[in-house]
């Protein structure tokens, strides 16, 4: 797939996800951190603002907002492009994408358009529906909603001024806990009464559930796997140790760090609620550095396994309430603490007491095993210092 450089792509996310997305895509690309989980209204607005005001955007650009799920190949991005060109018209406010159904889904709302045309005003939108009413709005020329939007900033901020009450990023930011969870949907589309929608009939696969995602996925296993007089089954390990299935039909098999999910795929679908109530501590996480798995975990102390790339190092920084021990076990890097250097090597143990300075640089990959000692172990007792040069 070619990538074009000249488009700018900012991401809407929350602060637990920055880290990962720095770690993929680099330093540069353009965040815009949701403090809370508000639904894709106050979101879309908050982005919108960033762009403005942090951005400096012009408020006459045009702005596509795509959902990261979606299985797609080049078609969809070339579609994202005509969406674009239907704003820059004029005729329109708001351009959908609407997915030509492949069968009655029950999973996503629908678009009715005016016309059977490429591009056609909305007459009307409808919840999802069950499979009868599904199969009735596809007979009447209905569209899957993608939740892909397109607009012109100026449009959305004016929109959103009207519906919330802020002055700009930062007031909006600060006030983001209190606003009222809604879709963009609800909030915005179903009130504009300018607003077209383009056909699209390539691949797009929603893969926002693990029965899609099994539906995309071009082998059935994924890690060490093995699945015996088994149909349907699809397993994704990303543990150590195997998982054998045999004799089971129709499973998604998820195991990882945080959990291990065995599911009929089609309630697969419903497992979000379920894991909503799951109070789980964070056993894997990419940084912009490099990555961490938690190992060992006891009442007084959390083991965790780091890897840090070659060429990065962690922020300077402290802790009130631990202390750590940093174990080697490959590479070479440069250890600072209290501003002090010392080199490191596999089979290197370093010591660092609480309130003590410290971070690695990493001259190659380095792994290494920190342990954490204290009676208030938490992500949040950390001082971030300044490294003098």
């Amino acid at each position: 797939m070619s990538v074009d450089p000249s488009i700018r792509i900012t991401i809407a996310t929350s602060k637990s996800q920055v880290s990962t997305i720095h770690n993929q895509l680099g330093e540069k690309v353009g965040i815009s951190i949701e403090p809370y989980r508000r639904d894709t209204f106050p979101a879309i607005v908050l982005a919108s603002a960033y762009l403005s005001d942090v951005q400096n955007i012009d408020k006459n650009e045009t702005v596509v907002v795509c959902p990261v799920d979606p299985f797609v190949e080049d078609d969809y991005f070339k579609c994202i492009k005509e969406l674009s060109k239907i704003i820059e018209t004029g005729k329109s406010n708001i351009a959908l994408m609407g997915i030509t159904p492949t069968y009655p889904s029950e999973k996503y709302g629908y678009i009715i358009p005016f016309t059977d045309d490429n591009v056609s005003y909305v007459a009307s939108f409808k919840e999802k529906p069950d499979k009868d009413m599904a199969t009735f709005y596809i007979k009447q020329g209905a569209l899957w909603n993608s939740g892909v939007f397109a607009f012109k900033l100026g449009y959305l901020l004016d929109t959103a001024h009207k519906l919330l009450t802020f002055s700009d990023y930062n007031d909006l930011f600060a006030k983001y806990e209190s606003l009222t969870k809604i879709s963009f949907d609800y909030a915005v589309v179903e009130k504009e009464p300018n607003i077209q929608v383009l056909r699209f009939s390539g691949k797009w696969k929603d893969i926002g559930t693990w029965n899609t995602l099994a539906e995309a996925m071009t082998e059935n296993n994924i890690g060490k796997a093995i699945s015996e007089n088994c149909h349907n089954v699809n397993i994704i390990n990303e543990l150590a140790v195997p998982v054998v299935a045999m004799g089971v039909n129709d499973l998604v098999i998820s195991a990882s760090p945080e959990g291990i999910l065995v599911s009929d795929k089609e309630q697969s679908s419903y497992i979000k609620p379920i894991v909503d109530k799951i109070d789980q501590q964070v056993m894997f996480a990419e940084k912009s550095w490099g990555s961490y798995q938690v190992i060992n975990i006891e009442d007084e102390s959390l083991t965790i396994k780091v890897t840090l790339n070659s060429g990065q190092s962690m922020r300077y920084h402290s802790h009130k309430y631990r202390d750590e021990i940093w174990i080697v076990i490959s590479g070479q890097g440069k250890v600072i603490l209290n501003g002090k250097e010392r080199m490191a090597k596999p089979g290197d143990i370093i010591e660092i007491k609480r309130c003590v300075s410290h971070t690695i640089l990493a001259n190659t990959t380095i792994k290494l095993i920190e342990i954490q000692l204290g009676k208030e172990i938490s992500v949040d007792d950390k001082t971030i210092e300044i490294l003098a040069q």
